[in-house]
């Protein structure tokens, strides 16, 4: 290899892609920017009658305050920092993040509070199940509002051809539904063996054990991931790696 690395980022094209290529620049490689998410707002927010309402991402918060939401009589349960950050930024008070920042983990955290409690889930179109029926297993009531749908951008693929011509070194995995969009932009592009083989090649990174479970369900062997579900932590695992 020649020159830094290069290191594909999916992050959606918004504060979050120039804060992830500003923190890649600063750890020495080279960034391949390819946001493969984009983010549709449905123009719905989040009801205002349950006893606990779960908010999973920024792009959650920044809906909800959109459609004039407040967590009013309701406890605001945020998965991640980044999520609690962005809701206190708000101005909004959060009862509970749980530790680990998956589904599982906040079905866990909740597990013995929500039995007869009416419990709003506000996210995107891509959601786990297992969220809503791990819930309801624990006795809530469950209702769920898309605040937002996730598309593939147009253009999407720069670090898909890098992939497939060889010259990518690493990629960071911060979704599911990076992985998946990624592959679906390869086959659309004719080239999903050879940015497979790319992606063999390169170091693979996923932000979570989800995410690399989806990654390994795809065929694509994970090398990394950081031992908190952060995209700092993500980035800085990979490329301590590379």
């Amino acid at each position: 290899m020649t020159g830094p690395p290069t290191v594909a980022v999916f992050r959606p094209d918004d504060d979050r892609l120039q804060e992830a290529v500003t923190l890649l620049e600063g750890l020495g490689v080279t960034p391949i920017p390819d946001p493969m998410l984009a983010i549709e707002p449905t123009g719905d927010g989040p009801r205002r009658d349950g006893d606990y309402t779960i908010l999973t991402s920024k792009t959650g918060v920044e809906r909800a305050v959109a459609a004039a939401w407040e967590p009013t009589g309701t406890e605001l349960v945020a998965i991640g920092p980044t999520t609690a950050e962005t809701a206190r930024d708000a101005g909004f008070d959060v009862a509970l993040v749980p530790e680990a920042y998956t589904s599982d983990g906040l079905v866990q955290a909740l597990a013995g509070r929500v039995d007869g409690a009416r419990v709003e889930v506000a996210r995107s179109d891509h959601g786990s199940e297992r969220l809503l029926e791990g819930l309801e297993d624990a006795g809530a009531y469950v209702h769920e509002t898309v605040l937002y749908e996730l598309t593939i951008p147009d253009g999407a693929g720069r670090s898909v051809r890098a992939a497939a011509d060889g010259s990518l070194d690493a990629a960071l995995f911060s979704s599911s539904l990076t992985v998946e969009h990624f592959l679906a932009v390869a086959t659309a592009l004719g080239v999903e063996a050879a940015a497979r083989a790319g992606l063999a090649d390169a170091v693979v990174g996923a932000i979570g054990p989800p995410t690399a479970e989806t990654a390994e369900n795809a065929g694509i062997e994970v090398d990394v991931i950081p031992e908190s579900a952060d995209f700092e932590a993500l980035a800085r695992a990979v490329v301590a790696a590379c």
